[in-house]
């Protein structure tokens, strides 16, 4: 091969070659190449080789300044051109030659055609956006690029798309890894077929260049690495190697992105080991070589790894040369230098080095030559690239280079075998990196694409010892933080833990392996090999062990702990990751038959290093006091391991389980740790801080507890089916150390136990023991059942949304395992157990989620108490599950009270675990419950109903499991023994239960009332000799196969507890503890014990009896059912009995007992027969209180205080009701035009601070609460029906020319070129952008008040969500977001009353008082001159006004600053107000009534304070339009005439609705309502004048010529000013005279509309020409005046309005069709004023006749505003945005947004964009809504809403299919917009209420 000989020619000494040109001369390297090329392909092509060779060794010489710029930080600074510049030329040399000659980038094309694109294979790295199909995945890790994804199809599939943590690969095309249905259609194609073979000459340059390339990389490597020193670390030598070697390793990159034929070159290269020997050995006279070699060796050295070769130095014999693997060793304990042992040799050896006796790790056999943990040899490039990349901490660069090969099939085995290799060094780097986490991610990277291909994975571990390797470099890692346990014996345990406080623990650092090794376990052929092999599963118990018993817990019992350490999450997780999950991985292949062997392996050495366990912490039987560790991997691994051996693989359980002894010590710390939970729940804990609270749930919670809890309770229940009963109930009784508690005494002394723990504690024992009896997760259940379970228990919690249920419910957190979340299972149980209840809005605004609820049979049949108590995290989830069933039984009316917990039947149990029903068939249970119920019917202290309701559900589980009474042995044992035991004669419950019990000598405090009584001489005492006499036999024939040692452990326990029971009546106070924990005090007896006699005759029966008694609360309330219905005996499952309170639960278990016996039955009915004793009474003392009654109360109170909330509800809306009804005066009160006289009756106002009511006033002026903001709705109407779509193309743009806003801007700068400034600002209404809106929530106070409101706000400390200092503040009554108060204006209603009055005058007389009025200066009510409170609040809130808005909103006049500009930003705020009234009811009046807003609306109040300042600036008497509108200037010339000054606006060229305003707010307040009705009719003639001319422009010529002829032969009839086709007809012939009509020719044609006019679309056009006048003139009328509007149908609009304006005369009779100029009454003769306004337009077209017809009013047909239109599936949205660049800064933004309002594209947050301190969306929501801005954050799929200086999260408008939010796509399923949603944000954005209705906002600061 061509390459060999280049290498063979590099071996020898290489003399420099004469005849190449010197290095510094230009070289063409073209020819040059093309030459070399040629010489090459010659048949002997030595000499080119040789020639390339010398080439290559002077461009890619390693002799260049790199060295010397990493070790020198000068250069570095300095002048890194030099090299830099080196760099390039030779790059550019290397590209070249490889293109012989060619253009590189043909070259680049050439090769890629030869690319057999079978795999995809994308490298990318963290945060890139990815997809997993699980659907399509075989491996759980296999993910897809965005590309491979939207090609294939997975329609219905299950997929999501993530970002990703670490970085991954495309597996498309992989078929290990995925199923080939889900390629893409790129990789769908086997296309080896069709591709042609790759010319030898294409590719033949590149064998030879490369090696050096790569040879040459690796020299820098070496020489750019410093070992760091010891103290600083040298990440920033490394990153500045890397940067220098950027373009290289960039420059390889783009290599293996060529495709495949370029890939094999490279992997041919890289693992060929004769080039590697050749290039690298460090022989021959190149002393750079040598010296990069031996910076090579100093590397090796320093990373504790030897270079075999180094015989001499490191003593090793033979190198061994065979093998390239790492063979696996033992751990060098200290000093690293421990061998390993031989496999033969089985003695153990005691490497302690301060960590006590521990056994060292024999491995597997497999391991033949004796190498250690510490040696590398390297044989190829790839071997040491890999080394390097190690070194320098895995740059990303290198990693990815790495990984883009890996399509290769060959490189790719090449690459895994060597990453095995350098498995331990990988290790050992990252436990002492500075950035693990960083390392993780891409050692993580590298590994998930070795390890998810099975075929790969099973050849490395039968060729490397991958499984050997990875445990032991586990082992190894773990060794570093080990410290002695504390457990038990605290001085002599030999037992070491991982230390949960160390880093490695603490940051997870360990992480890497341990997912390596999870993933590796998933492959069955892997985990088999591993199962296999005994010498493995003992390492790796040991491994486990390391975490047996870590993070311990001491109870502190005197001051609180002063540091809480946070250590518990590390441990929880290191347990959870390292322990729980590999077992989960084994477990998974243990599903079969077959597989029985790999049980045993397991379990065997499992118990084996538990006894290991048991021996090193010294454990005999007792548990040390006070300590508690969560963490038992061993016991959990033993108990998964039986479950599964008995559920799948139809072991025989005796078979696998140890010896009774071995069994009493497993159970002992499993159910330490139960009591330990029930302490921590009874605050016995509390000195030791939150953090043991943290434990004790996330050992419940859902993604520990199967790992956890649930474990340790099947090996509990394990153990209790193979363990004495007795004994198993007394052990539990004493770990919950509530022993003492049961006597019958009613009091007793508790050694172990406050007073106040008492209950909790005893409540504790007695639920574990129900868990314990009616769990059957392991014990028999199916997987789908088990589902089913766990999916009630958490709906009955709680309403849950689909991904809460799916997080919530532990699945086996093994991938493989089966059950994937999501999966067919799940979707089928759920459907079967909940309903789906769809999102919801509720008023508030607050957004629902889709919510799973449960179905009412569930409640009814499913319900189980206990597994809610096992699952719940928090105590009151079972609460809340309580109430739910109650309100589920009130509202299907099953049952009105308070019920208890239902009793819920249970699967039948696994014949292997039937011993566990027999602790309900034991004596001492039947004791314990026997107390209990005597104690409750008692009334003793600290008993509850909860304890009542556990030992009768114990109960009624005994009768539900006891075996027939016949055949029970116990029953037919001889007649002595139940004569001795004068407690219960058996052990089966059905029978015990009749048994009466007479006396019980008690031992109790002298004060008991007991004492009092005198003992009966024949007392049946309970004689402890003869009791335990009788019981030893017994206890030998069942323990025969035992030891002796077994035995005397039972009996001693067995005679403890027997006192313990007889110490329940107090008998005997000492306790014998047995001798091997002498560190035990003994109790001391307390000496003022003395013994009484208990008289009690009683049986369990008859307490029951009378428990129902008791608790009805009625003497002889029970009567048996069956005495009436003797059905009942035979059908015994009655509906009525299954849910309900203690009355029901002990009727139902008494007709169960009577079922089961015909003698209970016969003696329930004697008890019944006997007249019951009284009940005793009640002493009500303080403690008595706590019983029963307490529920009661407790309901009673919940009444009482639900009857005063629905009260006080009542009472607030009355109240809120009457404070919303305060308002102006005008809109309330009646306008009564008939009343005799006048009412004289002020305005009066409550105000909500100081609660006085009274009128405003000029001293102490009241004001409503205000709400100012800026507004750019109105801008947003645009004149297309279409709404605008989101862009999600590149083709799609959204203009803003069509919005209303740029429409009027484009008018007011045509107006002010060529008219007067002053003229035009009173042509137009500005505020369309910017306006400020003025809303109010109707509540007053006074304005002295609201000051020192605000002044106690300021003083307020805490953070408020508004800022006090520019004036915000909430309504002091109903909280709602204000910044200002508009001061009421003071009037009475009498003239208001006056005003209404229409008067008699002529029209001619109003238009003369109207100019009079507006003449009169300040003619005001109140002075100006004089300067009260009202006028300086006027002022104020004048000011608060202007300052809402931004300057460039205000200002458009050219002179800055002149009054002008007020005047006109004025009335533009009335202007404002009224059209977005307007918006708000739909954009017309049909609907009528009173206002929307109707008692908060606040445009009364505005417009007194806006005409106050309006008067300020008097118009010029001659510049008021008022004139040209109602009077004939004779003289027209002499105004048109002089050119030089500017003109004035034409008439016509004004807006209708501003001259209103402005006419309007010029007029002293308040306004008459004739004048006001003058100046409306004055001002329609005007518009209707403008709709004709607008008309005449619309249509053609010819139409022109027709009209102009039929209205001027009408024009002398009478009635010809009312006919519009007279009037239009005089508007065409006065216009003809200008050049309005010229110049038509074509460009124009566009505009005149094609259609034929008929006189109805005319009609119409002229009545939509003139509807929005009418409109605002309306709502205007409506606010002064106080009247209502009508309502009508859409076509009658018009003609209502006009009539309720009073345009229509009065006799003017409804004529079919309307004539809308029916409606015109002129001041002066029509034709004339028409004339004089048609001459300004002509003399202003005469000079431009275009802007002539531009600035006619075209009609106004603004529709809506509406937000953008967004696709339906939010993928399209953010496929197109999260990648796209910004317009600004054109990166690609971090957090990308968009506007929803005009679809611009910002960066959130981006620095990039930032302008003055203001980020981009700040600055947009200013320019673009003047402070409001709605923003989709593009990558989480979330609305954010940024008002003014704050902002809020809104929610999302795109939910999955279960109705949920993806806030931050964190699941990533696909999203649907929510169209309700869409709707409800739209809505808050055009009524402007996002302040009011959202809740949490905060500042912003400008950095959005």
């Amino acid at each position: 091969m061509a390459a060999a000989a280049a290498a063979a020619a590099v071996g020898g000494p290489q003399p420099p070659q004469p005849e190449l040109p010197a290095p510094g001369l230009a070289l063409d390297k073209a020819a040059t190449a093309a030459h070399l090329k040629a010489a090459l392909s010659r048949p002997d092509n030595r000499a080119g080789a040789e020639e390339l060779q010398a080439l290559l060794e002077r461009v890619l010489s390693a002799e260049r300044p790199l060295a010397a710029a990493v070790d020198s930080e000068e250069a570095a600074a300095g002048g890194g051109g030099g090299p830099g510049a080196a760099e390039e030329e030779a790059l550019e040399w290397c590209k070249c030659l490889l293109a012989g000659g060619g253009g590189y980038e043909e070259f680049c094309a050439a090769v890629r055609a030869y690319d057999p694109a079978a795999l995809c294979g994308l490298v990318w790295t963290a945060n890139f956006v990815a997809y997993r199909c699980r659907t399509c995945g075989i491996s759980p890790c296999m993910s897809l690029c965005a590309e491979c994804f939207h090609q294939g199809d997975h329609t219905g599939h299950d997929f999501n798309m993530f970002r990703s943590q670490a970085g991954g690969a495309c597996d498309c095309g992989d078929s290990n890894v995925m199923r080939e249905s889900g390629f893409c259609r790129r990789h769908q194609i086997k296309s080896s077929s069709n591709i042609p073979c790759v010319p030898k000459d294409l590719l033949m340059m590149s064998e030879f260049v490369l090696p050096r390339f790569i040879f040459c990389l690796i020299q820098y490597l070496r020489e750019g690495y410093n070992e760091p020193a010891a103290d600083v670390p040298s990440e920033k030598d490394l990153n500045k190697v890397l940067q220098l070697l950027e373009p290289q390793i960039s420059f390889l990159e783009d290599l293996t992105k060529m495709g495949g034929a370029m890939r094999s070159v490279l992997t041919q290269v890289l693992t060929n080991q004769q080039n590697y020997k050749d290039l690298t050995s460090g022989l021959g006279e190149n002393a750079c070589a040598k010296k990069s070699h031996e910076k090579y060796l100093i590397a090796l050295k320093s990373s504790g790894l030897t270079y075999p070769e180094d015989k001499l130095v490191y003593g090793i014999q033979e190198p061994s040369a065979g093998t390239s693997t790492l063979a696996v060793q033992g751990f060098a304990g200290a000093t690293g230098t421990l061998g390993q042992l031989d496999s033969s040799d089985e003695e153990d050896q005691d490497g302690s080095q301060g960590l006590g006796k521990r056994k060292r790790v024999k491995l597997s056999s497999s391991t033949k030559d004796q190498s250690i943990m510490d040696v590398l040899k390297h044989k190829s490039f790839l071997e040491e690239l890999l080394f390097w990349t190690i070194k320098y901490e895995f740059p990303q660069k290198m990693v990815t280079f790495l990984l883009n090969m890996l399509p290769d099939q060959e490189y790719k085995v090449a690459f895994t075998k060597t990453f095995v290799q350098h498995y331990a060094f990988i290790m050992k780097t990252l436990k002492k990196s500075h950035e693990s986490d960083t390392m993780s991610n891409r050692i993580v990277h590298i590994s998930v694409q070795l390890f998810s291909n099975e075929e790969l994975a099973r050849q490395v571990t039968e060729e490397c010892q991958l499984l050997d390797i990875m445990v032991t470099v586990l082992l190894y890692m773990m060794e570093s933080c080990l410290i002695k346990s504390e457990l038990q014996d605290e001085e002599n345990s030999l037992h070491v833990v991982v230390n949960c406080g160390e880093a490695l623990l603490k940051n997870n650092t360990y992480w890497p392996l341990v997912s390596d090794f999870i993933n590796i376990l998933s492959h069955q052929s892997v985990a088999k090999r591993f199962l296999e092999d005994h010498g493995l599963l003992v390492t790796w118990m040991n491994f486990v062990s390391f975490f047996q018993g870590m993070n311990l817990n001491k109870r502190e019992l005197n001051e609180h702990v002063e540091f809480e350490s946070q250590t518990y999450y590390a441990a929880f997780a290191a347990e959870l990751e390292a322990c729980a999950q590999p077992m989960w991985g084994l477990l998974s292949h243990c599903k079969v038959r077959e597989t029985q062997e790999y049980t045993r392996n397991v379990v065997r050495y499992c118990l084996e290093a538990l006894q290991d366990w048991f021996d090193a912490i010294n454990f005999v039987d007792e548990p040390a006091p006070n300590q508690v560790t969560f963490h038992l991997p061993l016991h959990r691994y033993y108990a998964m391991f039986l479950s599964k051996a008995v559920k799948c693989q139809e072991l025989d359980l005796d078979s696998v389980l140890p010896d009774q002894e071995m069994l009493m010590k497993l159970m002992i710390h499993p159910l330490q740790i139960q009591a330990s939970l029930a302490e921590i729940h009874s605050n016995m804990w509390v000195r030791n801080g939150l953090q043991i609270k943290g434990q004790a749930m996330t050992y419940v919670q859902s993604h520990f507890c199967n790992s956890m809890i649930d474990p340790d309770i099947y090996l509990l229940q394990v153990c209790a089916s193979r363990l004495d009963p007795d004994y198993f109930i007394s052990s539990v009784f004493e770990r919950f150390k509530v022993v003492d508690l049961l006597t019958m005494a009613s009091q007793h002394q508790n050694t172990v136990l406050d007073a106040e723990h008492e209950r909790s504690m005893l409540e504790g024992a007695l639920t574990f023991l129900v868990i314990l009896l009616s769990l059957r997760l392991h014990l028999g259940m199916s997987d789908d059942e088990i589902l089913r379970a766990e999916m009630v228990a958490q709906l009955c919690m709680n309403d849950r949304t689909h991904s809460s249920l799916l997080d919530l419910i532990p699945e086996n957190p093994n991938p493989k395992s089966g059950i994937i979340p999501g999966s067919y299972s799940f979707e089928s149980v759920l459907s079967a157990v909940a309903d789906f209840k769809a999102p919801v809005f509720e008023p508030g605004g607050s957004m629902q989620q889709g919510m799973y609820t449960p179905k009412a049979e569930v409640w009814d049949q499913e319900f189980d108490p206990v597994m809610v108590i096992l699952r719940t995290v928090y105590r009151r989830d079972v609460q809340s599950a309580m109430d739910r069933y109650t309100a589920f039984l009130k509202q299907s009316g099953k049952f009105p009270g308070n019920p208890w917990p239902p009793y819920k039947k249970r699967t039948p149990l696994h014949p292997s675990y039937k011993g566990l029903m027999r602790l309900l068939h034991c004596k001492t249970l039947h004791i314990v419950l026997f107390t209990l119920l005597y104690k409750i019917l008692m009334d003793h202290q600290n008993l509850s109903e909860h304890v009542l309701c556990m030992v009768l559900y114990l109960i009624e589980l005994g009768l539900e499991n006891s075996a027939d009474e016949e055949s029970d042995e116990e029953a037919s044992v001889c007649g002595p023994e139940r004569c001795h035991d004068s407690w219960f004669p058996g052990s089966n419950l059905v029978s015990n239960m009749r048994h009466f019990i007479n006396y019980v000598r008690v031992r109790v405090p002298e004060t008991a009332p007991e004492v009092k009584r005198d003992s009966p001489a024949s007392t049946s005492s309970d004689s402890l000799g003869s009791l335990q006499s009788s019981r030893r036999p017994k206890v030998l024939q069942r323990e025969n196969s035992g030891t002796a040692q077994v035995f005397s452990l039972v009996a001693e326990r067995r005679k403890k507890f027997q006192e313990i029971i007889n110490r329940s009546s107090n008998e005997a106070n000492q306790v014998v503890r047995p001798k091997t924990s002498s560190k035990w005090s003994v109790p001391g007896s307390a000496p003022q014990l003395t013994t009484a006699i208990l008289e009690i005759k009683e049986s369990i029966l008859s307490l029951l009896i009378k428990l129902h008694h008791k608790l009805s609360g009625k003497q002889n309330s029970y009567y048996p059912p069956w005495l009436d219905d003797i059905e009942i005996l035979i059908q015994p499952e009655i509906p009525k009995y299954s849910h309900g309170d203690g009355i029901t639960a002990v009727e139902r278990i008494l007709l169960k007992a009577a079922l089961q016996s015909r003698m209970n039955k016969r003696i329930i009915e004697e008890i019944c027969r006997k007249v019951t004793p009284p009940v005793p009474p009640k002493k009500i003392t303080a403690a008595e209180k706590k019983t029963l009654d307490k529920e009661e109360r407790r309901q009673k109170a919940r009444e009482r205080q639900q009857k005063l909330l629905a009260e006080f509800a009542s009472r607030q809306k009355s109240f809120m009701e009457t404070a919303m009804d305060v308002d102006s005066p005008e809109n309330d009160i009646p306008m009564e035009i008939t009343t005799a006289e006048p009412q004289v009756s002020e305005a009066v106002y409550d105000c909500v601070i100081c609660g006085q009511s009274g009128p405003s006033s000029e001293d102490r002026p009241t004001g409503l609460v205000v709400l100012l903001q800026a507004s750019s709705v109105l801008g947003q109407c645009r004149d297309n029906i279409e709404p605008k779509k989101l862009p999600i193309t590149e083709e799609e743009q959204i203009y803003p020319w069509d919005t209303c806003a740029a429409v009027h801007d484009v008018r007011l700068s045509l107006l002010q070129r060529y008219f007067k400034d002053s003229s035009c600002l009173l042509a137009v209404s500005i505020g369309w952008e910017g306006g400020v809106y003025v809303q109010t929530c109707g509540h007053t106070l006074h304005i002295d008040c609201h000051k020192s409101y605000m002044e106690s706000l300021r003083n307020d400390q805490v953070l408020q969500g508004f800022s006090v200092d520019k004036g915000e503040f909430t309504c002091p009554l109903c909280r709602q977001f204000a910044n200002s108060v508009l001061p009421c204006y003071p009037g009475s209603n009498v003239e208001n009353n006056l005003w209404q009055r229409p008067s008699n005058k002529s029209l001619q007389d109003l238009i003369k008082d109207v100019e009079e009025l507006q003449g009169r200066p300040g003619a005001f009510p109140v002075s100006i001159s004089s300067e009260t409170n009202l006028s300086k609040e006027m002022e104020s809130v004048m000011k608060d006004i202007k300052n809402t808005t931004q300057k460039k909103y205000r200002d458009y006049s050219k002179t800055p600053g002149s009054p002008d500009n007020d005047f006109l930003f004025m009335y533009s705020v009335a202007r404002t107000n009224l059209e977005l009234e307007l918006i708000h009811r739909g954009g017309n009046l049909c609907s009528g009534g009173a206002s929307t807003a109707g008692k908060r609306s606040c445009l009364n109040q505005l417009f007194h304070v806006l005409a106050l300042h309006m008067r300020l600036y008097s118009i010029d008497s001659e510049y008021n339009p008022w004139r040209k509108l109602t009077q004939l200037v004779e003289d027209m010339n002499s105004q048109l005439g002089n050119e030089e000054q500017q003109a004035e606006v034409p008439i016509l060229y004004h807006d209708v609705t501003s001259l209103l305003l402005i006419q309007i707010l010029m007029m002293p307040q308040p306004l008459h309502k004739d004048h006001f009705t003058c100046i409306v009719k004055v001002l329609f003639t005007l518009l209707y004048t403008q709709a004709l001319v607008a008309l005449s422009v619309k249509c053609n010529e010819e139409d022109r010529s027709a009209w102009k002829h039929t209205g001027a032969l009408k024009k002398n009839t009478c009635d010809a000013e009312k006919s519009y086709k007279v009037l239009l007809s005089f508007v065409i012939s006065e216009l003809s005279k200008g050049k309005l009509y010229h110049e038509e020719g074509t460009q124009e044609c566009a505009m005149v509309s094609p259609i034929a006019w008929s006189p109805e679309s005319m009609e119409k056009y002229l009545q939509d020409f003139c509807l929005p006048f009418l409109r605002i003139t309306s709502l205007l009328q409506h606010h002064l005046f106080g009247e209502d509007l009508p309502s009508c149908q859409e076509e009658e609009e018009f003609s209502v309005l006009s009539s309720c304006l009073g345009l229509l005369p009065e006799f003017y009779q409804t004529e079919h069709p309307f004539i809308s100029a029916s409606c015109l009454d002129w001041p002066v003769p029509a034709f004339d004023i028409i004339a004089q306004w048609c001459l300004e337009i002509n003399s202003f077209t005469e000079r431009h006749a275009e802007q002539g017809k531009a600035l006619l009013i075209q009609e106004s047909r603004w529709k809506l505003p509406h937000l953008l239109q967004l696709p339906e599936n939010y993928n399209t949205i953010f496929q197109y945005y999260h990648r796209k660049t910004c317009s600004v800064c054109t990166k690609v933004p971090k957090d990308p947004a968009v506007c929803l309002v005009c679809g611009t594209f910002v960066c959130l947050k981006g620095l990039c964009c930032k302008q003055q301190s203001y980020c981009e969306c700040v600055l947009h929501s200013q320019n673009c809504g003047a402070g409001t801005g709605i923003f989709l954050l593009i990558n989480a799929s979330v609305i954010i809403i940024i008002r003014g200086h704050r902002f809020c999260l809104w929610g999302s408008v795109y939910l999955d299919a279960h109705g949920e939010e993806d806030r931050d796509l964190r699941r990533g399923k696909p999203l649907y917009m929510c169209k309700e949603r869409y709707k409800v944000l739209e809505q808050q954005w055009i009524s402007h209420t996002f302040d009011h209705i959202n809740k949490r906002w905060g500042p912003h600061y400008n950095g959005l």
